[in-house]
């Protein structure tokens, strides 16, 4: 199937809102939509990860669909999921700092391209086997697993459960038994072992979604399918919410409804401008889509840099670049806000120049 540029606009707004948020000229100074819930809760930040994994639903329904599920396209989906894995891993470990790689004994093992990457090999193989309604009872299957798991089910030591931020949460100790230093956070990993579980739902609520746009219905009918659907979503979430608190850090299953529900909702609005009114997206939007796991990568890698780099004993070149520049603006969270949109704007001008030089680096 052709690309649909409703799918590229979604995709491209939601790159273009990851290096927002990751790069503000100060952390503690930053606008609070930008910034993730504490804990349980829901900003415009914690949508954008989530979204993310929802769109790559989305293109394993497009990409997949009428393929053959035979050992040649089982080998294609492996690699994927090993190169993203393997560029996540590289994200962690590479530093401009000699020897050129962080402590192994602490460094990361897990983040934001290895749970793509994961989570793109297990969807992927469940979209080829199963079919729509396989695939629904799949998700019922985890959301409500992780539930019970996670709400009621005693830890090793005896203890309740609990969904809040303590060693007695089910999602931290799996963390801290397995990867123990080698976590976001000393006590916890926003994307740890047994969170990426519920992640893989978030993805094939995206399968779900692109068989709504892969149906032979017509495009005003694929509108209306997926406003109800996102409509479905939301109330769910919400309602769950009541028992089991919208939390992104642990992935809860009323996170995975409430950010399908708004993904979808957004996508139909796209839809329905792009591909039934036919209205043009602009096209930074859709240069940044093309390229969006290489935009990202060299955004968190020239970040990590940025941070590395020491200019003196007082600066890092991140940190001198924002006093230097943009702290002389009165206003300290206009500044860091204003650090962060040049650095998209940098990376609108790499996704525009590799576009015009046809370059399409596909992982």
């Amino acid at each position: 199937m052709a690309r649909l540029q409703s799918v590229d606009t979604l995709r491209g707004i939601t790159i273009i809102a990851m290096i927002l948020v990751n790069n503000p000229g100060s952390w503690s100074h930053v606008y609070a939509p930008l910034l993730h819930a504490e804990w349980h809760g829901l900003t415009p930040t914690d949508l954008i990860f989530p979204f993310f994994l929802f769109i790559v639903g989305i293109s394993i329904s497009l990409a997949y669909n009428n393929k053959t599920p035979d050992k040649n396209t089982y080998k294609k989906i492996l690699t994927r999921s090993l190169k993203l894995i393997g560029l996540g891993l590289f994200i962690n470990v590479i530093t401009p700092i000699p020897p050129f790689i962080e402590d192994l004994e602490t460094v990361r093992i897990l983040g934001v391209l290895q749970r793509i990457g994961i989570v793109f090999f297990f969807s992927s193989i469940m979209f080829l086997n199963l079919n729509k309604k396989g695939i629904i009872v799949s998700v019922a299957i985890i959301l409500i697993g992780y539930y019970l798991l996670t709400g009621f089910i005693p830890l090793p030591n005896g203890a309740l459960p609990t969904f809040n931020n303590s060693p007695n949460n089910w999602a931290i100790y799996i963390d801290n038994l397995l990867l123990g230093k080698h976590m976001w956070q000393p006590t916890y990993d926003p994307e740890g072992i047994l969170s990426t579980i519920p992640s893989v739902a978030t993805c094939l609520l995206g399968v779900l979604t692109g068989k709504i746009l892969t149906s032979e219905n017509t495009i005003k009918k694929k509108v209306t399918q997926l406003v109800y659907f996102s409509l479905f979503l939301l109330a769910t979430g919400y309602i769950w919410n009541i028992w089991f608190p919208i939390n992104k850090s642990i992935w809860s299953s009323s996170f995975v409804l409430t950010t399908a529900g708004w993904a979808t909702l957004i996508l139909g609005f796209t839809y329905y401008l792009n591909d039934l009114k036919k209205l043009n997206t602009p096209k930074f939007i859709g240069n940044v889509s093309k390229n969006a796991i290489t935009v990202y990568f060299l955004s968190m890698i020239l970040s990590k840099f940025f941070y590395a780099i020491k200019i003196n004993n007082n600066y890092n070149l991140h940190s001198w670049l924002f006093d230097t520049i943009f702290a002389p603006l009165s206003d300290l969270k206009l500044a860091s806000f204003a650090y962060a949109a040049s650095v998209v704007g940098f990376y609108l001008y790499l996704a525009y120049f590799l576009f015009k030089k046809k370059i399409f680096l596909k992982v």
